[in-house]
């Protein structure tokens, strides 16, 4: 099964959230769709980020693509419930290395 990776900036909190909404948004809503294997919080460049690694069923390369593209997607809308995001980021792993999708 192909591994892809989101990296979501967070820059800010609803009001009323608790931080720990933030991930687990994130991981619910990615994990309707697909298993998330890992997920962490990290600062890069002084602002937090998620990462979340998760797996897409194997089919065809570009519709394993697509699917990670829309589940990222879906992510940042249920996160942008709770807290204000900046950039986001797929990653898919391809010979051990991560790649932009």
């Amino acid at each position: 099964m192909p591994s892809f990776q989101t990296r979501l900036k967070i820059t800010g909190l609803r009001p009323g959230n608790p931080p720990e909404a933030v991930m687990d948004a994130a991981v619910e809503a990615l994990g309707t769709r697909h298993h998330v294997e890992a997920h962490q919080l990290e600062l890069a460049g002084g602002v937090p980020q998620l990462n979340l690694r998760f797996l897409v069923e194997a089919t065809a390369y570009a519709a394993e693509n697509s699917q990670a593209l829309e589940a990222a997607a879906m992510m940042r809308d249920a996160v942008e419930r709770v807290a204000l995001t900046g950039n986001l980021t797929v990653l898919r792993r391809n010979r051990g290395r991560w790649a932009p999708v």
